[in-house]
């Protein structure tokens, strides 16, 4: 089983990371003019040797995590456009930041990209510089959604073996829930006086 990460994000490094700790085999997908030499990609590339356009990136992995900001968004789109997806699995792990309109959310516009792609959405509230916003190590769990019942139980041991607990928040017309509730908590962190950052908790009663 192969992972790609699509985008030059702390997100994207940090979770390759994970997963070539858990054993997977990870290679990174990143735009032409990315700088490889900044000093934690040089050391993946070195030895790894893992960086490479996102179309190669996409056709090698089973998985495919996006985790780029939203200006590169479209691009990723017109490669994953341009690649059989048949057999693998397409996770949105972005939230939206040049607008709040959640209608037109960053997994829309890869649905409608690839409107036959198996499309999952998890990871995105840990935000793009994770774990800059969790130096603790406090956030272990992540929200996913997606449409493919037959591919649910795949994404869920995908992120619980990498230590996180998966719960699973039903359809991918959910996924505008969840980048809601990034968002909330990006907005509970500029109206508090202090500058912690805040995360979301599942809790039964």
């Amino acid at each position: 089983m192969k992972v790609g990460i699509l985008g030059g994000t702390n997100l994207a490094k940090t979770l390759g990371k994970k997963f070539l700790e858990a054993g997977l085999d990870v290679v990174f997908g990143v735009r032409s003019d990315f700088n490889t030499e900044l000093p934690e990609w040089k050391i993946l590339n070195k030895f790894y040797n893992r960086l490479c356009p996102y179309e190669s990136a996409i056709i090698q992995a089973d998985f495919v995590l996006i985790c780029c900001e939203d200006q590169y968004l479209p691009a990723i789109c017109e490669s994953l456009q341009g690649v059989d997806l048949d057999d693998k699995i397409i996770i949105d792990c972005t939230n939206k930041l040049e607008s709040l309109n959640l209608s037109s959310s960053n997994t829309l516009k890869i649905q409608n990209a690839v409107p036959n792609a198996v499309l999952f959405k998890a990871f995105n509230n840990l935000g793009l510089d994770y774990p800059e916003e969790d130096v603790l190590g406090f956030v272990k769990e992540t929200y996913f959604c997606g449409n493919s019942i037959n591919h649910k139980k795949q994404v869920k041991r995908l992120i619980e073996l990498i230590g996180y607990k998966a719960i699973y928040a039903g359809m991918l017309e959910n996924a505008i829930l969840l980048e809601a509730f990034y968002h909330l908590s990006q907005e509970i962190r500029r109206n508090r006086e202090n500058n912690d950052h805040y995360h979301f908790k599942l809790i039964a009663v």
